[in-house]
C-alpha cells in the first residue's frame, strides 16, 4: 500500500526502511479489522522486495497499541448478514494471519514500544525480530479479565518467552514494565527516553544495512523452521540454501569484498 492509501496506518519509506505507524490515537491505537487488513496488505506488498531492508512499527501519540478494538467487534456482529456465519471467528483468525505474515516477513522487523502494548500489541511485539521498549511501557495479556482468550496471540507469546512465563502472564492478566519485559526476553533493548529510543533505532538500522538482504531473509526462514520439521531434513535444506547463497550474487560480492578489504555494495550507504 502506498502512503496516503491507509485509514489506520501512516507509511513512510526512507532509505530502504519502511516506517509503519499505527494511527488510531483516539483509541490508543487499538487494532480494528481495518488496521489488521491494512497491515496484511502492507506486508504482502513488500514480501518480495529486497530493496526494503527493514520495517519499523510504532504507535502514534506515544502509545504502541492497546489491543483489539472491542467496539469494532460489536459493529462486525451487526454487519453480519449470512446465516451460519461467525464474524468473530473471521475477525480473530484475520488477526492471526496478520501475525503470521509479520512473523515470516523476510525483512528485519523492529518494534518501538511506548505507552502500552496490550493484547494484540503484545502479540505484535512478539513477532518482531528486535523489540525496543521505553522503560515505562506497560505490557499485558488482559483478555482473560474480559472473559476472552488471547487465541491468536498465545502461540507467539509462548514461542517468544516460553510456556511457563506465558502461562503466568495470561492467567494473572498481570502488567509488566519494560525492564521485566527485557528480563523475560520479550524485548531486547530498554531505553530511558524517546531520544535514546531513536538513537538505538539508528544503531540497529546501521547494523541491518551491513547485512545482505537476501541472506537475512534466508536466515530468518531457516530459524523459523526449527521445530516444524525433522532436524536432518531441515539441515539438508539449510545446506542447499547455503550453497545457493554462496554461489549467488550476494555471496560472490560478499566474498570479493572480504578479500578486497572493502564494504560490500549493500553496506555502502552514505547516509547509514
Amino acid at each position: 500500500m502506498q502512503p496516503g492509501e491507509c485509514e489506520t496506518l501512516l507509511l513512510r519509506l526512507d532509505q530502504g526502511v519502511l516506517h509503519i505507524t499505527l494511527n488510531r490515537p483516539e483509541s490508543r491505537n487499538a487494532m480494528s479489522l481495518t488496521m489488521v487488513k491494512e497491515l496484511r496488505a502492507t506486508f504482502r506488498e513488500i514480501k518480495g522486495n529486497r530493496e526494503v531492508r527493514a520495517v519499523v512499527i510504532r504507535g502514534s501519540a506515544g502509545t504502541f497499541c492497546s489491543g483489539g478494538d472491542i467496539k469494532d467487534m460489536a459493529i462486525i456482529k451487526q454487519q453480519s448478514k449470512k446465516e451460519g456465519e461467525d464474524p468473530y471467528f473471521e475477525l480473530n483468525r484475520e488477526f492471526g494471519h496478520m501475525l503470521s505474515e509479520v512473523n515470516l516477513a523476510p525483512q528485519a522487523v523492529i518494534t518501538l514500544l511506548e505507552g502500552v502494548a496490550l493484547g494484540g500489541g503484545f502479540g505484535l511485539a512478539c513477532v518482531s525480530d528486535i523489540a525496543v521498549a521505553h522503560k515505562h511501557c506497560r505490557f499485558a495479556l488482559p483478555e482473560t479479565g474480559l472473559g476472552l482468550v488471547p487465541a491468536q496471540i498465545a502461540p507467539f507469546v509462548v514461542q517468544r518467552i516460553g510456556l511457563t512465563q506465558a502461562r503466568r502472564l495470561a492467567v494473572l492478566g498481570a502488567r509488566i514494565d519494560g525492564r521485566e519485559a527485557q528480563e523475560l526476553g520479550l524485548v531486547h533493548h530498554v531505553c530511558e527516553s524517546e531520544e535514546e529510543m531513536q538513537e538505538q533505532l539508528m544503531t540497529l538500522l546501521k547494523r541491518i544495512r551491513r547485512c545482505a538482504p537476501e541472506a537475512n531473509a534466508v536466515t530468518k526462514k531457516i530459524m523459523l523452521a526449527v521445530g516444524t520439521m525433522d532436524l536432518d531434513f531441515l539441515l539438508d535444506k539449510a545446506a542447499k540454501d547455503f550453497s545457493a547463497c554462496l554461489q549467488g550474487e550476494e555471496g560472490r560480492e560478499g566474498t570479493r569484498a572480504f578479500i578486497e578489504k572493502r564494504l560490500p555494495i549493500w553496506a555502502e550507504n552514505k547516509n547509514g
